[in-house]
C-alpha cells in the first residue's frame, strides 16, 4: 500500500469519525446544512451541527477520496460529452474517484458524481465506465437528488445523514492527507441513504441511454454493465457486490438496454481518444493500488507507450529505484513535453525523494501548464515550504485555496507557512478551520481563540476565526449539558 506525505495519491490516513448530528431537526439540517455547503460556507454548516444538538460519533469504516489531477482530469474528459448531453455543466458537475475496490457509483448533491477505483478498473471498455457516468448523470438532471431528502429522514439513524454530509465535504477536498482525504461514516447509514427506487432506476437508465447515443457514445456499453452484474441478483445481500445493493438490476433492464441498442440504425463507432484516457486512469490507479511486480508483467500488454512508461516509473518509485524511474520520466517527458499530469507526476517523485528544488522546478512546469488546477498548486506550495522558501510556498497555496478552499491537507500546509513566516494568527486561523472541516471542533477551538487574540479586531480574518470559536463554544455547551 503506497505511504505518501506529498503524493497525488494517498491511501494510508484516515480522519477520525466526524460528530453525526441527532435527527430532531433533521428537515432543518437537510436544507440547511446542505445550502450552506454548497455555497461555500463551511463554516456556517459547522456552527448549525453544533447547534445544540446531541452527538452520535459513529464507529465508522471510512470513506476516502483518492484525489489526483491526472485521474480526475481523465474523467473530465470522458464525462463531458455525457454532462453536456444531459444539459449539466462539466465544469461544475465533478467526477471523484472513492479509494473502494467494490463495483460502485453514487451521487449526493448535483456537484459531483462518486465513482469507485474498483468499477474503473474493472471496466472492460470506456463504453462501460461512460454508461455507468450516464446512469448517474441521468439522477442528477432528472432531478432525484431532490426527491432523496425523504429516503434520508427514513433512515433508521442520523448517520445517514452524517455520511452525505462528510461527501459534501470530501467533493470539496477537505482532507487530511497531503492530497487525500479519509472522511469516517457509518457503512450501514451509507447504503440506506445511496439506495434508489427501482422507479428511478427505471427512469436513470432510459435517461442514460439518450444521453449517451446524443454524446455519440455507443451505449451497448450499458448492455455490458447490466449483464457484469445481472449474476448478483441470485446472491445474498452479504455477498453481493456494492453496485448491486445500491442499484438494484434485473433482467428486465437488461432486456430494455438490449432492445434499445437493437433499435438504433447506426450504433456510434468506439473512440480511439476515450480509450486513451481510460487506459491512462486504470494503469495509474492500478500502479498505485496493485503490488508493483504486478504492473511489471503487465507493461508489455500495455498499447500506449507514454501510459506504459508512466506504469513503469510508478512501479519503480514504489520500489524505491529512483534511478530507474528518473529514467522512465525522462523518456515520458521527452515524449509529451506539454503534458501538465505527467510533469505533476515527476514532481511527486523528486519530492518524496527529498530532491526539493527539483520537485519544485518539476511543479511549476505543470502548474505552468495548467494554472487553474488546484491541486498542482497545492503540491508546488508544499514543495516550496520544504524547499525553504515560505514566503513564495504562500503565495502559490493562497492560489490554490482560491480555487479549492475546503482542502484540508493545504490547510494544514499554510499554517506551517505563516509559522515559519512569523504569522501566528493566520496560522492559529488555518489550523482552526482544517479541525473545523473536519468535523473536530474540541480541536479547533482553542486555535480559534488563539487566532482571534492575534489578528487585528474586525478584520475579515478575525471574523472567520470569530465563525470557528462560536462552532466552538456552542458546541462545548451541548456537551456540558450531558
Amino acid at each position: 500500500m503506497l505511504i505518501s506525505h506529498g503524493a497525488a495519491m494517498s491511501f494510508d490516513r484516515v480522519l477520525p469519525p466526524a460528530s453525526i448530528p441527532g435527527a430532531r431537526i433533521w428537515p432543518f439540517l437537510c436544507r440547511a446544512v446542505r445550502a450552506l455547503f454548497l455555497r461555500g460556507q463551511v463554516l456556517g454548516a459547522a456552527l448549525l451541527l453544533s447547534c445544540g444538538l446531541p452527538p452520535l460519533m459513529a464507529e465508522a469504516q471510512s470513506i476516502r477520496l483518492l484525489r489526483d489531477a491526472d485521474i480526475e482530469h481523465g474523467l473530465s474528459e470522458l464525462s463531458a460529452p455525457i454532462l453536456r448531453a444531459a444539459g449539466l455543466n462539466p465544469r461544475r458537475v465533478r467526477i471523484l474517484v472513492v479509494d473502494d475496490s467494490g463495483f460502485n457509483a453514487f451521487v449526493i448533491d448535483q456537484r459531483a458524481i462518486f465513482v469507485n477505483y474498483g468499477l474503473i478498473l474493472k471496466a472492460e471498455t470506456p463504453e462501460m465506465l461512460q454508461a455507468v457516468l450516464a446512469h448517474e448523470a441521468a439522477h442528477i438532471a432528472n432531478g432525484h437528488i431532490g426527491r432523496r431528502t425523504p429516503n434520508m429522514r427514513s433512515a433508521n439513524t442520523a448517520a445517514g445523514f452524517g455520511a452525505a454530509l462528510g461527501l459534501l465535504a470530501a467533493a470539496a477536498g477537505a482532507g487530511e492527507a497531503a492530497a487525500g482525504i479519509a472522511i469516517g461514516t457509518q457503512s450501514s447509514a451509507l447504503r440506506g441513504f445511496l439506495s434508489h427506487t427501482r422507479a428511478e432506476e427505471s427512469s436513470a437508465d432510459r435517461s442514460a441511454l439518450s444521453f449517451l447515443t446524443r454524446a455519440g457514445i455507443n451505449p451497448q456499453g450499458m448492455v455490458d454493465v447490466h449483464k457484469l452484474f445481472a449474476g448478483q441478483e441470485v446472491l445474498s445481500a452479504a455477498h453481493q457486490d456494492p453496485y448491486m445493493r445500491s442499484h438494484p438490476l434485473s433482467r428486465d433492464r437488461v432486456r430494455a438496454a438490449e432492445a434499445y441498442v437493437a433499435s438504433l440504425k447506426d450504433a456510434p463507432a468506439p473512440d480511439p481518444e476515450a480509450a486513451y484516457w481510460l487506459d491512462r486512469i486504470k494503469g495509474k490507479l492500478s500502479a498505485f493500488t496493485r503490488a508493483p511486480s504486478w504492473t511489471k508483467r503487465r507493461l508489455k500488454a500495455e498499447p500506449h507507450s507514454d501510459v506504459k512508461l508512466m506504469r513503469s516509473a510508478i512501479a519503480a518509485h514504489r520500489q524505491n529505484q529512483f534511478s530507474h524511474a528518473q529514467k522512465d520520466m525522462q523518456a515520458l517527458l521527452a515524449a509529451r513535453p506539454n503534458d501538465a499530469y505527467y510533469h505533476e507526476l515527476w514532481g511527486q517523485i523528486l519530492y518524496e525523494n527529498r530532491r526539493w528544488s527539483a520537485a519544485v522546478s518539476a511543479y511549476a512546469t505543470a502548474a505552468r501548464l495548467a494554472p487553474k488546477e488546484p491541486l498542482i498548486l497545492a503540491s508546488l506550495g508544499r514543495a516550496q515550504l520544504a524547499a525553504g522558501d515560505p514566503r513564495r510556498a504562500l503565495k502559490t497555496m493562497e492560489q490554490a485555496r482560491s480555487l479549492d478552499f475546503r482542502n484540508a491537507g493545504l490547510l494544514r500546509d499554510m499554517s506551517l507557512a505563516y509559522a515559519q513566516t512569523k504569522q501566528p494568527g493566520l496560522a492559529a486561523l488555518v489550523t482552526a478551520e482544517r479541525y473545523a472541516l473536519q468535523g473536530r471542533l474540541k480541536d479547533a477551538g482553542p486555535h480559534a481563540k488563539r487566532a482571534t487574540q492575534a489578528l487585528p479586531n474586525g478584520s475579515p480574518a478575525w471574523r472567520r476565526a470569530q465563525d470557528v470559536l462560536i462552532a466552538f463554544e456552542q458546541d462545548e455547551k451541548r456537551r456540558n449539558k450531558k
